[in-house]
């Protein structure tokens, strides 16, 4: 099992062998063979995982491609693919990684991938930074319901362990740390509100894990309304004298929190704001 024990592969891509993206780029590239390739099976039947119930460290038990990364922090996601129908799959293993993308839809690169080992009718596929596999696809052909190549298993590391020219065009916000390293979604992950209802204008912050998550929110415009909220936003106030720095940061957005969590107070080059709690069970319409 890799997970982000074992030493840094070297990856060189050097030619396009495979189908290319909207955006230009190759989704599969060529190169050298990693240093230490992932060498356990590729397949492993999976467990179903509840999000509610299980350890997120029992995702390596989903299926082959988690044994296959070599996350940093803990496994973001995990799991086997649904069956599709004739003319859904690929022709090619190149066009099952392709098939991939359009069934699932992952929050993942689209380019960049390579083929790390092919074995039994199955090609795992990497997605690599700096030599260690972030997103790892094992697609398979003509398998039971899911004719044709496609993904039988796949898994990715936390979206902050992407490079930032990825993360930078998405939706959520990756802090960093007090010595400027990037800080896994799961510990702390910020985002504008959604269009959908009409939040634009207000800014939610998650910082704690699982089911230790406390969800923070910016509304200086009241677009969220007070019952929304425990306590009301507050966009000048003096920070608590027991108050600490978590040593998050966000751009020139630096969070304290005090002991009771209550409110999160983030300072800015204009003073501190305090974004209350959020209540349980906000949604909008």
């Amino acid at each position: 099992m890799r997970g982000g024990l074992v030493a840094l592969t070297a990856l060189v891509a050097v030619a396009a062998v495979g189908c290319g993206t909207e955006s230009g780029k190759d989704t599969v590239v060529g190169g050298a063979a990693p240093a230490t390739p992932y060498s356990g099976p590729l397949y492993i039947p999976g467990k179903d995982w509840d999000e509610e119930k299980d350890d997120r460290s029992e995702l390596i038990d989903t299926g082959a491609a988690a044994r296959a990364l070599e996350c940093d922090w803990e496994i973001s996601t995990a799991g086997g693919s649904e069956p599709w129908s004739k003319g859904d799959g690929g022709q090619t293993p190149e066009e099952g990684l392709e098939t991939y993308f359009e069934i699932e839809q992952p929050d993942v690169p689209k380019d960049g991938y390579r083929v790390e080992r092919k074995e039994g009718g199955r090609v795992l596929y990497s997605y690599d930074v700096d030599g260690r596999t972030k997103v790892a696809v094992i697609v398979a052909k003509d398998r039971k319901n899911r004719p044709g190549w496609g993904p039988e298993t796949s898994a990715s590391c936390d979206p902050a362990e992407f490079p930032a020219s990825f993360t930078d065009s998405k939706e959520y916000e990756v802090w960093t740390d007090r010595n400027g390293r990037r800080v896994p979604l799961t510990v702390i992950s910020s985002s504008v509100g959604a269009a959908h209802c009409d939040w634009q204008e207000a800014h939610f912050l998650a910082t704690g894990e699982y089911r230790d998550r406390v969800l923070y929110a910016r509304d200086p415009k009241g677009v969220l309304g007070d019952d929304m909220l425990k306590t009301p936003y507050d966009g000048d106030v003096p920070l608590p004298a027991d108050a600490e720095d978590t040593g998050y940061r966000l751009r020139d957005w630096r969070l304290w929190l005090t002991d009771d969590k209550e409110t999160a107070y983030v300072r800015t080059p204009d003073g501190v704001e305090a974004w209350p709690r959020v209540k349980d069970g906000m949604a909008c319409a």
